[in-house]
């Protein structure tokens, strides 16, 4: 069993410029094998709610759902740093509620941290959070949980007053004492000040290779999710055509009268087969 990953151990690698490695988990098998690679962090996110369920976007799911997958996720990767990422509504609406809902992915679920979306909008409840004993990871660009303020999920920081809003964004969360920060779908050049502003581990979700780490969708890296590809994506696999294919050879097999073979069957005891068929 590996060694345990803490926030120290992540900014340790931040500052030796060691990549963070980052993926998002919702269930004990993916987890498993993402701790067995050696996944540094793994979000249980809130896009399990298009992934799994197959919503339109993140904002229909609540904590009782979220806790449940982190537990899961949990078991699966004990070793890895968890964050649990804090639903919609679940911590805008008083830093007190947010403090209650987030305790939950810590006492129940196990985990290290959870992550907020916004700027300076949200320091204060950072800062309640974090004065709670609870761990705040920062997530600012593209942030799913704000899609009717933004128009959709597009791409942030594109100009010079985004851009500077997000570095403004940046000072306000680290000065509440956030620990790390994600920052999704913003140039490099954006990525690049961020990271080196921040003063914690910063990692990306297209955010250019300058950041401290780097964070995909599992579903997404896997190719295992088709209705939509952002442009930052690495498909590493293309589980939808090794599933697509296997269940199809299922179907064959079954129909065919392939499966199941003389091997997948279990065996009567010596001598009781006749008596089954001739007594029963």
């Amino acid at each position: 069993m590996r060694e345990k990953v803490t926030i120290q151990k992540l900014r340790d690698k931040a500052l030796s410029g060691e990549k963070i490695t980052m993926m998002t988990a919702y269930d004990y098998p993916l987890a498993r094998l993402e701790e067995k690679a050696g996944m540094d962090v793994i979000l249980c996110g809130d896009s399990v709610n298009m992934t799994v369920y197959g919503y339109d976007n993140t904002l229909n799911i609540g904590m009782d759902v979220m806790v449940r997958h982190a537990q899961a996720v949990r078991r699966g990767a004990p070793a890895a740093f968890l964050v649990g990422d804090m639903p919609y509504m679940s911590y805008q609406v008083s830093p007190e509620e947010a403090i209650r809902n987030a305790s939950r992915f810590m006492a129940e679920a196990g985990c290290d941290a959870v992550k907020i979306e916004g700027g300076a909008e949200v320091a204060e409840t950072a800062a309640a959070m974090v004065k709670a004993t609870i761990p705040v990871m920062g997530h600012l660009g593209l942030t799913p949980q704000s899609i009717a303020q933004l128009g959709g999920f597009k791409s942030q920081g594109r100009d010079l007053a985004a851009a500077q809003k997000i570095i403004d964004d940046t000072a306000a969360l680290t000065a509440a004492g956030v620990s790390l920060m994600v920052l999704e779908a913003v140039p490099p050049e954006v990525g690049c000040l961020v990271a080196e502003r921040a003063g914690i581990p910063v990692i990306g979700i297209g955010a250019g290779p300058h950041v401290h780490g780097q964070l995909l969708i599992v579903h997404d890296a896997l190719g295992f999710y088709s209705p939509f590809v952002p442009k930052f994506v690495k498909q590493f696999a293309d589980l939808d055509a090794i599933i697509s294919e296997a269940l199809a050879r299922y179907v064959r097999e079954v129909r065919g009268g392939v499966y199941p073979a003389e091997e997948h069957c279990y065996q009567a005891k010596t001598g009781e087969t006749e008596k089954i068929l001739r007594e029963i």
